[in-house]
Parts: C-alpha cells; sequence; structure tokens
C-alpha cells in the first residue's frame, strides 16, 4: 500500500549498497553511480522525504486511451498528445494527485519514479507486479530504487552497454530514442569520469580473500557469515579452516561456486542476504 503523502521510511541508499548492487550485474560503482547521477543528481527522495517523481502528461495521454477519460484529462491540463506540448511544473505532485483522480492505475505508470527514473509502466521489468508495488517500495527505501533500475537495465539487455561503457547505446535503450537531444550520452560519459576520480567504497574493505588471509574484511565477513547462521568459531580476523568451511556453506546455500573464497560474486550476496 502506498503510503498517505507517498511518505514512508525515506531510507538513504548506503555506499556498500551502490557496491554490492552493481556486482550483481558485474558493473562498478562509478557505472552506477553515473546513472544516478544524471537521472536524479544523486539522490532518491525529494525535500518532502517523497520518492523523486516526474508525471509525464504525454504517457497519460497513451495510458488513458480514446475516452472521456482522456477528454477529462486534457480538459484539466494533464494529458496531451506529444511531449514537450507544455513546462513541466517544479512539483509534479499536484499533477500526479489530479490524475489519479482520473485513473490512478495509469497516473502511476505515467510518471518516472525514484533513483533511476523507472517509468511506472515498466514495474515488470522493475521486478514489481504492478506500479503501486513499486512506488510503495520506493517510497521506503533508495534500495529498492536502485535494485529496481538494476532489473530494468537487466531486462531491457543494457547491462553490456554498461560493462562496456557504451554511453550512446545505453543511452539510447535508458531514455529513448531521444537521448542525443537531451545529451544523456555526454552526461554519462562525464559522470563517469567524475566518479573514476573518486575511490570505490567497496574494493577495499571487500577484497578477494580465502585461506590465510588476515584482517578487517576477514573480520567483517565472519561476522556476516555468523550473523546468517554459518559457524566461523571466532570472529578473529583470521581466514582459518572453520571460516573457509562457513564459506563453502554458506555458497552451497547461495547457488555460488563452492571455492571457498570471498570475491565480487560472494561478497555481493553476502552483503544482500538478511
Amino acid at each position: 500500500m502506498i503510503p498517505a503523502g507517498f511518505k514512508g521510511r525515506a531510507s538513504r541508499l548506503t555506499d556498500i549498497d551502490v557496491a554490492r548492487v552493481g556486482r550483481l550485474i558485474g558493473a562498478g560503482e562509478d557505472e552506477i553511480r553515473a546513472v544516478i547521477e544524471v537521472e536524479t543528481s544523486g539522490g532518491g527522495f525529494d525535500s518532502h522525504g517523497r520518492p523523486k517523481m516526474l508525471f509525464e502528461p504525454h504517457v497519460f495521454w497513451r495510458e488513458l486511451g480514446a475516452g472521456p477519460k482522456r477528454t477529462r484529462a486534457e480538459a484539466q491540463g494533464l494529458a496531451y498528445q506529444r511531449w514537450g506540448t507544455a513546462p513541466y511544473p517544479r512539483d509534479s505532485y499536484p499533477r500526479l494527485t489530479l490524475a489519479m483522480g482520473i485513473d490512478i492505475n495509469a497516473a502511476l505508470r505515467s510518471a518516472s519514479w525514484g533513483l533511476g527514473q523507472i517509468l511506472g509502466g515498466n514495474h515488470k521489468a522493475a521486478g514489481y507486479p504492478t506500479p503501486g508495488d513499486m512506488v510503495a517500495a520506493f517510497c521506503d527505501n533508495e534500495t529498492a530504487h536502485l535494485e529496481a533500475m538494476i532489473s530494468f537495465i537487466i531486462s531491457e539487455g543494457l547491462d553490456d552497454e554498461l560493462r562496456r561503457h557504451d554511453w550512446s547505446g545505453f543511452a539510447r535503450g535508458y531514455n529513448g530514442a531521444g537521448y542525443a537531444t537531451h545529451g544523456y550520452h555526454t552526461k554519462l560519459a562525464v559522470a563517469f569520469k567524475r566518479w573514476q576520480a573518486i575511490p570505490d567504497a567497496l574494493a577495499p574493505a571487500c577484497p578477494k580473500i580465502g585461506l590465510g588471509s588476515r584482517g578487517n574484511a576477514v573480520r567483517h565477513a565472519q561476522q556476516r557469515l555468523t550473523d546468517l547462521g554459518f559457524d566461523t568459531k571466532g570472529v578473529d580476523g583470521i581466514f582459518g579452516a572453520n571460516t573457509r568451511a562457513a564459506t563453502v556453506a554458506f555458497q552451497k546455500a547461495a547457488g555460488l561456486a563452492r571455492d571457498g573464497i570471498i570475491g565480487p560474486k560472494t561478497w555481493a550476496v553476502l552483503l544482500k542476504e538478511n
């Protein structure tokens, strides 16, 4: 259920979330950060704690189809056939509220939501059965925004473009045929270059570790494994036989390669599990 006023917990994304989710598709933090920066300037919630949202009247026109609902929406300035017919207001929520009074589902489908500005009509590609389910999750936390964005990227077959840094190809699939008009590809390239100069969060804290490894990364992994019910026989920062056994057991349960080594794929799942 969508919370009143679209105000939920509004939990923010952490650096580890960006690294974890990005590695699920083999993309680095810099690629993911670049997309987020271009889409929403780095944040998924507005100053009122609501998911950032842009209501699209031309999409609402299409969603409603011919009939009295479209006629009513056009009369209120909520629907028109072509993008750019009228300027967008600073706050789209009043428009959305009026549109929901005409058709809730069509209104939610006609808005772009959250960190990745996922169109409500793409809810299934983002991993949700209905647009309302997606919006409700987005009111809760930015991690849901990011995971939906990654699901959409995978669904649209854009993960290869993202990994290759084919910004034109990625923008064409993510932002539509008019991407060049808005310079999305160049904005992505610039943002990516900027993030490349900033140290990653996951790489220093979560390096590849195995038998004989020592230090804070091992201690972090041991604590996570123990919390999840895989006993390392202590959290001492030393990757010994017991920690390896716990790692193999975790990898087996998670459907990962059982090599006893905690690398990018195992870290990603280990940090995701609750």
